[in-house]
């Protein structure tokens, strides 16, 4: 039974026989606020000294405010990937997580890490299952409201559906396992995140969550500036876990990972995608008809994918460019190459294979 850290150094070796460089493994602390909190050093929040005018918060912003002020708990922002751009041309990854401890959180957390962690298993779960030219694979990752329309009105193909949870409860539940006293705090684009969040079986994971909007106003409220702040900058995701946000992300993550897992395997992933409601409908009913030219199908409710979520503060297009970029500025390229994601799995307690596929209550969704 292969061993998670086994497998990481077969891939390893696999990559540099092929002449292929793979970045040095170092633990140089930069997920200290999640992995180490004790190793950090005490930030004093400045959140309650601050002169907060809440009077146009909405009640979801308002409601994690008053905790951010009352500075009795520890708040991890779980941050989508589609955040670049978000809070201005100027505000760097480590600007936004300057930012966000400046108004009370206790870390960043980039959701692109556990997209990561997601895409491995997406990837695992493919190599496992598609064995001929008829089988293929729904992804689940991300779109709740695509997930939703499988469940409810293609309920057929459930079976083809990975039971796994999405990047933002795989982030909440994380974050708790570590923390059990953490308050949860998701940040994005997408309004379909706030119901999904509340649903009965995956409610443990996050305790609120914000659109960017909502961030923005937060900032905004609380008189500070994400571009104007001190650089806090940190590196934890790969390129595969930051395209996530923008359409064909997830197909494009999954690839290049079972790629790298087998590089002699028979049969490669063939993605199709589909954004927009009525594109994703349409595309299922091809499946439908037979009319199959794929094996790996993505699907997200949101034209160009999450980074044209309705309560994004950019347009899509440009929020496109940006995570392409971020996604190209990565020191990791997959999930089997990124340190962070190997160190998470074994905190999490998965130790082999067998486990964090079968046995990742964490990471997994029973959709019957």
């Amino acid at each position: 039974m292969e061993t998670m850290r086994e497998l990481y150094e077969r891939v390893r070796r696999q990559e540099q026989e092929r002449g292929r460089s793979f970045p040095d493994w170092e633990d140089d602390g930069e997920m200290d606020c999640l992995l180490h909190p004790s190793s950090t050093k005490e930030k004093v929040s400045m959140a309650a000294d601050r002169e907060w005018q809440l009077q146009k918060l909405s009640a979801d912003a308002l409601a994690v405010a008053n905790e951010l002020k009352q500075g009795k708990k520890k708040l991890y922002a779980l941050i989508a990937p589609a955040f670049m751009g978000q809070f201005g041309d100027e505000a760097t990854p480590g600007k936004v997580r300057a930012a966000l401890k400046a108004v009370g959180f206790t870390g960043m957390v980039e959701v692109a890490v556990f997209a990561d962690i997601l895409t491995l298993k997406e990837a695992l779960e493919f190599d496992a299952h598609i064995k001929s030219a008829e089988d293929f694979q729904l992804t689940s990752c991300c779109c709740p409201v695509w997930i939703t329309m499988i469940r409810d009105v293609f309920r057929e193909y459930m079976p083809h559906v990975p039971g796994a949870v999405s990047p933002m409860i795989a982030a909440g539940r994380a974050t708790k396992k570590i923390h059990p006293d953490a308050v949860t705090v998701f940040l994005g684009p997408c309004m379909a995140k706030k119901k999904e969040a509340k649903e009965p079986d995956i409610a443990d994971a996050v305790d609120h969550v914000l659109t960017f909007q909502e961030v923005g106003a937060l900032f905004e409220a609380a008189g500070v500036r994400p571009e104007e702040m001190t650089e806090d900058d940190k590196e934890h995701s790969s390129a595969a876990g930051r395209i996530y946000a923008r359409t064909g992300g997830v197909s494009e993550a999954v690839k290049r990972t079972v790629a790298q897992l087998h590089p002699a395997r028979a049969i490669s992933v063939v993605p199709k995608q589909a954004d927009g409601v009525k594109e994703c409908r349409e595309m299922i009913e091809q499946i439908k008809s037979g009319a199959m030219d794929a094996n790996f199908y993505e699907g997200m409710a949101c034209q160009g994918g999450c980074v044209g979520g309705p309560k994004s503060l950019c347009g899509a297009e440009s929020g496109r460019e940006r995570v392409n970029r971020y996604g190209e500025e990565a020191v990791y390229q997959t999930p089997l190459e990124n340190p962070y994601v190997l160190a998470l799995i074994e905190k999490l307690g998965f130790y082999t294979v067998d486990d964090f596929l079968k046995k990742s209550d964490i990471l997994t969704r029973d959709f019957s």
